[in-house]
């Protein structure tokens, strides 16, 4: 068992360790965390330059193949769809898109991360969105806005910075007309050398976050056991340590009843050791100095 002495160098022995550990674990929770985001940013960097430089391979084999001409392929002049709200435009090439980059951008939606991936002009014009953004019209207004984004115009501040800006992985923070809030992260799309608009990749905020909780939970349960293993280890090792003293406190007091026939013997070569020394060499001046009293 514990004595006092024991007692209190485990508990202060702990206590550093459990500021220790609790100091390490804040820094490699928010090292880690940062290092996630970092990723995940350079995850959608990668995909936005990937999908800018498909797009406009695409858009200008088209015209090569004489599809469509580069005017057509740059017309602004946006045909309404009769009945939608928000509105939603036809344009010259949106038919052939449609066709063509459909399955392109699904692709990046195999990344659970993405939200959406598209293809917008300067304007905001989004000719062809996402599978999954071109359900059935319900006729309900609001399911109709989750369900069925596909020909709208995004011209919002971050829609229109995003499809005019000429920077490769150009991020910002998108609070969606849903209630959704996410990276977005674009780059420019050239056709024939003329910027044509941006490649958008929507990335979730909400699920960043989950993955950084998640991260955390692990990180914590993981601090946690290691503490309370070491918290464990600590007390036996003192106790181990200290069980010695124990042994020389029981000695003195026998020395000091009287008790100096055993030898006290040392077992090691540090500071325990060369106490038990000098309790031996008390002991054996004690037993000269009964002997001599005895003969008296």
């Amino acid at each position: 068992m514990f004595g006092k002495v024991g007692i209190k160098v485990a508990i202060m022995v702990n206590v550093v360790l459990a500021i220790v550990v609790a100091a390490g674990s804040y820094y490699i929770i928010a090292q880690q965390s940062r290092s996630l985001e970092d990723q995940l940013l350079e995850r959608g960097s990668i995909e936005s330059i990937v999908g800018a430089k498909q797009v406009g391979k695409l858009i200008e084999e088209a015209i090569d193949n004489g599809v469509f001409s580069v005017k057509d392929a740059f017309d602004t002049e946006y045909v309404p769809i009769p009945g939608f709200e928000p509105a939603k435009y036809h344009t010259r090439y949106d038919f052939y898109l449609d066709k063509a980059i459909l399955s392109l951008e699904d692709e990046f939606l195999k990344d659970d991360s993405v939200v959406f991936a598209v293809a917008v002009d300067t304007n905001g014009y989004l000719p062809t969105h996402n599978t999954r953004y071109q359900q059935p019209i319900t006729g309900d207004q609001q399911k109709d806005l989750v369900g069925n984004r596909t020909k709208r115009i995004f011209n919002d501040p971050v829609g229109i910075k995003a499809a005019r800006n000429r920077e490769e992985a150009f991020l910002q923070t998108y609070h969606r007309d849903t209630g959704e809030v996410m990276w977005d992260i674009s780059t420019p799309i050239f056709v024939k050398g003329k910027h044509w608009g941006g490649f958008r990749i929507g990335f979730s905020l909400e699920k960043t976050r989950m993955a950084q909780a998640k991260l955390k939970v692990t990180l914590l349960v993981t601090m946690i056991v290691i503490l309370a293993i070491s918290i464990l280890a600590v007390f036996l090792v003192v106790d181990r340590a200290l069980k010695p003293l124990g042994n020389f406190t029981r000695i003195a007091s026998d020395l000091a009843d009287g008790k100096v026939d055993q030898k006290i013997e040392a077992t090691s070569n540090d500071e325990i050791g060369r106490l038990a020394d000098v309790l031996e060499r008390l002991r054996i001046s004690l037993k000269v100095a009964m002997d001599r009293l005895s003969k008296r």
